[in-house]
C-alpha cells in the first residue's frame, strides 16, 4: 500500500467512530403544536420545558424543540403537524385544545403523542380509555365538564337569587359542546334559565354579547378554548360593559380584571405533560402511561371588579378562594 493511501485509511478509520458517536448523541427532537401564538402562551411553553428539565431534558444542550403555532388558525393545524412528522421528531406535544390532538393522531400513529386539552379523551376517540391509552397517544387532561357544575354553584354562592345565566362558547369547539351541556344540565337543576352565546373569532364578541341585555341575564359563564382566552381583555371588556358577573375557567381572566376564576392550573397541565414527553424519550411507551387528570385546581376572585359590579362577596367564598385581587 502506498504512503498516502495507508494515511488515507487511517484517517477515514479514525474518523468513523467520531462520526457515528456524534450521531448516536445527537438531541433528540421534539415537535410542539398548538392553535394560537407564542407570545400569547409563553408562560406555558416555560412550564412545559420545566416538566422536560424535570427529567433532565434541557432545551438547546440535550433536546431541541420545534414549534408550530396556528396563529388561531384552526385549519393550519393538520399540515403544521404533517411538518413535524417530516421533521422526524421524537415525539410531539399536541397542545391547546382537540384539534391539535387530532391533527396530530391524523399525521402519525407511529409516533408518541402528548396531548393537554379540557375534555374526556375517550369520548373524542383519542385513547381507548384512561387507564390504558393504547396507541400512540396519552396526556393530560381536564375534563371541564365535571368542573363547570362547580362553577355554577360559585355563581350562585356569589348572586343570591340569580334564575338566569348567559353561556359564551366557542360554537366551532366540540370540547365547548360537552361543556355548555353540563352547564345547561347544572343550572337547570337550580331551576335557572339558560341563554347560549357563540362566537368563533375576535369579530364576532361585540355581536354575541348584545343578547346579554336583552334577555337579562344575571351572570355570565365563559367557556374554555384558546381563541377566548387570545381575547380575554376583550372578552374581559364586554362583560363590564354589559354589566354581567362573569365566572371563567382561567386565573389569567381575573388577574386581567375578569371577576372570578375556577379551574385547573393550566401551568401545572403544561408542566406534568413535559414531564410525560421526558418519560417517552426515555424509553416508556404512551400506550403504557395512564392519561392524567388535572388534580390541581385555583379559585381566584378579584374584588376590585366586584365592587364595580356593585357585587358583596360572602366571606365563605373569600376563604375558599386561593388568590384575592384587591
Amino acid at each position: 500500500m502506498r504512503r498516502r493511501d495507508f494515511i488515507k485509511a487511517i484517517t477515514v478509520s479514525a474518523a468513523w467512530p467520531l462520526t457515528a458517536r456524534a450521531q448516536q448523541t445527537a438531541a433528540p427532537i421534539i415537535g410542539f403544536l398548538n392553535p394560537a401564538s407564542p407570545t400569547e402562551f409563553a408562560y406555558r411553553v416555560a412550564a412545559f420545558r420545566n416538566g422536560l428539565a424535570e427529567m433532565g431534558y434541557v432545551e438547546d444542550q440535550n433536546v431541541k424543540i420545534e414549534y408550530r403555532w396556528a396563529q388561531r388558525q384552526y385549519d393550519r393545524l393538520p399540515e403544521l403537524a404533517t411538518d413535524l412528522v417530516q421533521h422526524r421528531v421524537a415525539a410531539i406535544a399536541a397542545t391547546g385544545g382537540v384539534p391539535s390532538v387530532r391533527a396530530a393522531k391524523t399525521a402519525t400513529s407511529g409516533i408518541p403523542i402528548v396531548f393537554t386539552f379540557e375534555g374526556d379523551p375517550v369520548e373524542f376517540g383519542l385513547v381507548a380509555s384512561l387507564n390504558h391509552p393504547g396507541g400512540n397517544v396519552t396526556g393530560i387532561t381536564l375534563i371541564s365538564s365535571l368542573i363547570v357544575p362547580r362553577r355554577i354553584g360559585l355563581l350562585r354562592d356569589l348572586i343570591p337569587g340569580i334564575k338566569t345565566i348567559a353561556i359564551l362558547m366557542n360554537s366551532t369547539s366540540p370540547a365547548n359542546k360537552t361543556e355548555v351541556a353540563a352547564a345547561e344540565q347544572a343550572a337547570r337543576t337550580l331551576g335557572w334559565e339558560v341563554r347560549v352565546l357563540s362566537a368563533s373569532g375576535k369579530e364576532d364578541f361585540d355581536a354575541a354579547f348584545q343578547p346579554l341585555t336583552q334577555e337579562r341575564a344575571e351572570a355570565l359563564l365563559v367557556c374554555t378554548d384558546p381563541i377566548f382566552e387570545s381575547q380575554r381583555d376583550q372578552i374581559i371588556a364586554l362583560a363590564a360593559h354589559h354589566g354581567a358577573p362573569a365566572i371563567y375557567a382561567l386565573r389569567e381572566y381575573p388577574m386581567s380584571g375578569g371577576l372570578m376564576s375556577y379551574g385547573a392550573s393550566i401551568t401545572d397541565l403544561y408542566r406534568q405533560a413535559g414531564v410525560y414527553v421526558g418519560r417517552i424519550l426515555k424509553g416508556e411507551r404512551p400506550a403504557d402511561l395512564p392519561v392524567m387528570q388535572a388534580s390541581k385546581f385555583e379559585l381566584v376572585v378579584n374584588l376590585k371588579t366586584a365592587k364595580a359590579l356593585g357585587l358583596t362577596v360572602p366571606p365563605s367564598l373569600l376563604i375558599a378562594a386561593d388568590e384575592v385581587i384587591e
